[in-house]
């Protein structure tokens, strides 16, 4: 019998190919992530579409039709969105280790001479060592409490700028003049010298803090179209260059002026006792050859772009949407009045050590930032595949906590669309908890939560609570009908259309020149 020998070869090569495409699928299906519920995608740009016009809103939206955790393309980036406490605290605190990076963004690597600050660093010993550094001697109480004097000086001089204008019934935009006060406070504890001092470098510092937040707040295709990584389509290039070139020449001069003053006092010929403000802080660590970290000149002006950008527009907008709220509820803001009126009086001017005798005022400033948090989203990167809620999520996958949406689950709140102070005084044997502003709950994270929280809570804390509660006690705020409650994009949930009133003085707690 003739053996076909070349049917059995074609037998064979049918088998093979067959037994390796369908182990190749079977493998393929098994490997296939369970990924959270999703919205339909476009082509190219996946999900961008649904995100206008105010991103946070846009994925609260998304969240009551698909659920607490859900996936999205933004373009070809990878996201999910956790909009619940409960889904916040599985990736801040349970799985807080897949999730410690921040994710990469052109402009903010840009600006900060390739991640070399704190807040966008890469998770490892260099955080780490900044983390410490911050927690310890650049934000710690001690420094704070030293440089309480610059932020004392600047609310007076905030109080009198204010006493002017009510005695002229001149309006005030209160928005802008609150980003002018929180910029002297920080100019003055970072560098020593006062914006109001040099009105070209206060203009100077208030444009470049502006103009960052707008670059860094802006959509970048760069940033989630994988082809247009390399294309400046939107030009944001030209603008990038100008913007750290000015502040990079600003902060080498005071650099060299810090170093130069810091020689004299090693001879003798400068003021050996004056307190240090956090530049001369970080120029010791620098200069520390024990240090367990050199910080560079890029380290140094990286670290006070972000306190520059961090702490300045962020406890301005706080106080003018608070203001905002008080004036649409005055009963709320009378309360508030007669609380100051009978801890402090109408002789001398609110003072820090004074908040801790002021519950309802500080209950204010919790309820501001439950409604209104500087932060709306906060954003990771996932480091390695993890599961979560059932789901499995990728390594390099951005993570977004939508903060304005937990500020208001239903499931926590009573009423939590309403402005009511009230839910955070605590009454005694009522067992009522008195959550803090620092994320521990899950149900409240202005600031964000675990390793990566804000360093400088306590030292915005001081500065709006302290700031509002002068703006109570020593006027009353006059406004056309009620105050508009919009919300514009960006990143620190800004206001609309500006607050405008004209203050009308109480009293006059400023001491006359």
């Amino acid at each position: 019998m003739e053996v076909d020998f070349q049917g059995y070869i074609i037998l064979f090569l049918v088998w093979l190919v067959s037994t390796v495409l369908v182990r190749t699928m079977l493998t393929k299906f098994r490997t296939k992530p369970r990924l959270p519920p999703s919205p339909m995608a476009l082509p190219i740009l996946g999900h961008l579409h649904l995100l206008a016009p105010i991103p946070h809103q846009a994925l609260h939206k998304l969240s009551n039709r698909y659920g607490s955790l859900i996936h999205l393309f933004l373009g070809s980036v990878p996201c999910v969105v956790a909009s619940t406490p409960e889904m916040a605290k599985e990736f801040l605190k349970t799985h807080e280790g897949s999730f410690s990076n921040r994710p990469y963004i052109s402009a903010v690597d840009y600006l900060t001479y390739g991640s070399a600050d704190f807040s966008f660093a890469p998770y490892g010993p260099y955080w780490k060592f900044m983390k410490k550094l911050c927690m310890s001697e650049l934000l710690g109480g001690r420094t704070l409490d030293q440089l309480l004097p610059v932020r004392r000086e600047e609310l007076t001089n905030f109080v009198q700028l204010l006493l002017n204008k009510a005695k002229a019934a001149e309006p005030v935009d209160v928005g802008a003049e609150l980003m002018t006060v929180t910029n002297n406070v920080i100019s003055r504890m970072i560098m020593g010298q006062s914006c109001s001092s040099n009105e070209k470098e206060a203009d100077e510092i208030r444009k470049q803090v502006k103009a960052i937040a707008e670059l860094t707040g802006k959509f970048n295709l760069s940033d989630f179209i994988w082809f247009c990584k390399n294309l400046d389509l939107q030009g944001f290039g030209k603008r990038l260059k100008e913007v750290r070139d000015r502040f990079d020449f600003m902060m080498e001069r005071i650099i060299k002026e810090h170093q130069e003053e810091r020689k004299k006092k090693e001879v003798g010929e400068g003021g050996g006792d004056a307190v240090k403000d956090l530049l001369d802080i970080l120029l010791d660590i620098a200069e520390d050859e024990t240090s367990e970290f050199r910080l560079t000149r890029e380290n140094i002006k990286a670290f006070i772009l972000d306190i520059f950008s961090a702490g300045t527009d962020t406890s301005a907008i706080t106080t003018e949407w608070a203001l905002a709220e008080l004036i649409n509820h005055p009963d709320v803001m009378q309360k508030a009045r007669q609380e100051i009126d009978t801890i402090i009086g109408t002789n001398r001017l609110v003072q820090e050590s004074d908040i801790a005798n002021l519950p309802y005022l500080q209950a204010i400033v919790k309820e501001t930032l439950r409604l209104h948090p500087t932060g709306p989203l906060i954003v990771r990167e996932s480091s390695e595949f993890c599961t979560i809620g059932g789901y499995d999520i990728p390594a390099k996958t951005r993570l977004f906590v939508n903060v304005w949406a937990i500020n208001r689950d239903p499931n926590h709140w009573e009423k939590p669309l309403e402005f009511e102070p009230e839910r955070f005084v605590t009454e005694e044997g009522s067992g009522k908890s008195q959550l803090d502003v620092r994320g521990q709950h899950f149900h409240l994270l202005p600031f964000g939560s675990g390793r990566r929280g804000c360093p400088g809570t306590s030292l915005a804390m001081q500065v709006v609570q302290t700031t509002l509660a002068a703006m109570v006690q020593c006027f009353e705020w006059k406004v056309e009908g009620t105050v508009d409650m919009e919300e514009a994009a960006g990143l620190t949930l800004p206001r609309a259309h500006p607050l405008v009133c004209v203050p009308v003085a109480r009293f006059n707690p400023v001491p006359s020149s």
